[in-house]
């Protein structure tokens, strides 16, 4: 998500500047934006389809912008945590809504093209923000790294006013009628589940073991609302659902949606993943650590240009996903084979190998999602294929973390000999303490234990993750190949000019046509 990126490299310092926030993780510190731009997501594709595109993708712009102020001013940690939380929701606002208008404007054949050139810009913001946020924060700056954005936002909604002409439906309403058909319940009660889902994840394994009841119920709760959700959501109570049941109906846009959420997580942990590999195992330190990633960093968008690419032109996106899953998988399991004494040669391969697998696939996911569904769904679709890839990066940091934490755990006695070691690194804190400071600062035979132990308790992580790629694979094997539209049939298309033939004029079927089982 690139309105976090940047922020990643100064926040811990800037929650310094305000003497911290006792008792907090650092990941909420740092994240607060993750439940705030998913919950919301579902809600900005319902609202856009009841007031268009334009207004709604205007309002996320000022949010945003708001948020992003709100932040730059912030004279304590809370005040910085809350700010976040509402650059969060405008940030997951401009995410959707991106999509979305992508998706009213382009046909669906030619979608991957034009969602992979989003994907190239998050690669070069990825490698530029950090340093950006970095070099200010050396220079005790790191406000500017929000009040930038404020000279950014601005004109982006002088532009979206003034260019985005697209049109909206005319049996809306009344503001009150339109009012009443959203489904509120449906979005606070998916909210309350994704908060309390958020805080158990940040507390479980870092502050708190996972069998703490203070996060063992959360947990629970969330979950159980997330039950209630999707019990609520086929109820007679509720006459237009957020996220309907129709959205799931069908074998392909199911698995496309269930393999948004596993892709998620895959991405993200490529990602921390080799971060404790390079800084714990290898000692680089975390500038240079950022320098050994750019293999993914850069080869994520590429990967995500070349699958958008050949989904526009062969009009599949079947193939793409089993080829990009088994290059994932097969990454993964020579990754559990990397060591301290692995060349440069190997962990550049595997980063673009697994890149490569990922990246093919992220283009195509929406496409997949959208191919068996009406074109009137594609606002409600959109929102929920954003709040499940989002919610699959809270997973995708929390999962490989608890595997690491736990397999560490369980290697350290009888890996460790030095008492103070164990102390430091155990109970679920080796992640936290995964640099290469806090190795370094270990001498002789207990450092060359220690980063065993980092060793060993990565090659689970990776094993762990060929279960992920294996499961996402045959879930690529149960879609169906749908042929793409060409055409489009859309309300919410350019606005014309009277007397000129609309765009999606040509009636096309509603799932388009099968080309295999």
């Amino acid at each position: 998500m690139p309105y976090g990126l940047p922020t990643s490299t100064f926040l811990p310092g800037a929650f310094r500047h305000h003497h911290g926030h006792h008792g907090l993780p650092s990941v909420a510190g740092t994240n607060p934006t993750t439940p705030n731009s998913a919950v919301f997501q579902p809600l900005f594709g319902q609202l856009s389809d009841l007031w268009g595109r334009r207004w709604v993708f205007l309002s996320t712009l000022a949010i945003f912008t708001l948020g992003s102020g709100l932040c730059g001013g912030a004279s304590t940690g809370s005040m910085l945590i809350a700010a976040r939380a509402v650059q969060g929701i405008g940030a997951g606002g401009i995410n959707m809504m991106v999509d979305l208008i992508i998706c009213d404007l382009v046909p669906m054949r030619d979608r991957g093209k034009f969602l992979s050139l989003i994907f190239v810009a998050i690669g070069v913001f990825t490698a530029v923000g950090p340093l950006i946020g970095g070099a200010l924060a050396q220079a005790g700056l790191w406000r500017w790294v929000f009040y930038l954005n404020l000279p950014i936002g601005a004109p982006c909604m002088v532009v979206t006013f003034l260019f985005l002409r697209v049109k909206a439906r005319a049996d809306g309403g009344s503001f009150a009628a339109r009012m009443r058909r959203v489904d509120w319940v449906g979005v606070a009660i998916l909210t309350i589940s994704t908060i309390a889902v958020m805080y158990a994840v940040t507390y479980g394994g870092s502050l708190r073991s996972w069998d703490d009841s203070r996060v063992v119920a959360p947990l629970v709760a969330g979950l159980l609302c997330l039950v209630i959700f999707v019990l609520f959501e086929g109820s007679p109570f509720v006459s237009e659902p957020v996220t309907p049941y129709h959205l799931f109906a069908n074998r392909t846009s199911a698995a496309a949606y269930a393999i948004t959420f596993l892709h998620s997580i895959m991405s993200l942990w490529i990602m921390y993943v080799f971060a404790v590999y390079f800084q714990a195992v290898l000692g680089k330190s975390q500038t240079i650590s950022g320098v050994c990633l750019m293999p993914t960093v850069l080869g994520f968008p590429f990967a995500a240009a070349v699958g958008g690419a050949l989904m526009s032109r062969w009009g599949r996106y079947k193939p793409l996903h089993l080829v990009g899953f088994a290059l994932f998988t097969l990454g993964s399991g020579l990754c559990s084979l990397l060591s301290q004494s692995s060349s440069p040669a190997a962990w550049v391969v595997l980063q673009l190998c697994l890149a490569l697998g990922s990246g093919l696939v992220m283009a195509c996911l929406l496409p997949a999602v959208q191919a068996r569904l009406r074109e009137s769904d594609t606002a409600l679709s959109t929102g929920t294929w954003a709040f499940i890839r989002s919610i699959g990066v809270i997973w995708g940091v929390t999962i490989p973390v608890a595997v690491f934490n736990n397999r560490f755990d369980e290697l350290l006695p009888s890996l460790v000999r030095d008492e103070a070691a164990r102390r430091l690194l155990g109970n679920g804190q080796a992640y936290a303490h995964a640099t290469a400071d806090v190795v370094n600062s270990f001498a002789g035979e207990t450092r060359d234990q220690v980063v065993e132990v980092y060793a060993l308790s990565l090659q689970r992580v990776w094993q762990i993750a060929v279960v992920f790629g294996g499961v996402s694979f045959l879930l690529s094997a149960l879609e169906r190949e749908v042929a793409l539209r060409k055409h489009l049939q859309t309300d919410f298309g350019i606005e014309e000019k009277k007397n000129t033939a609309s765009r999606g004029s040509n009636p096309q079927p509603r799932d388009g046509g099968v080309l295999d089982a």
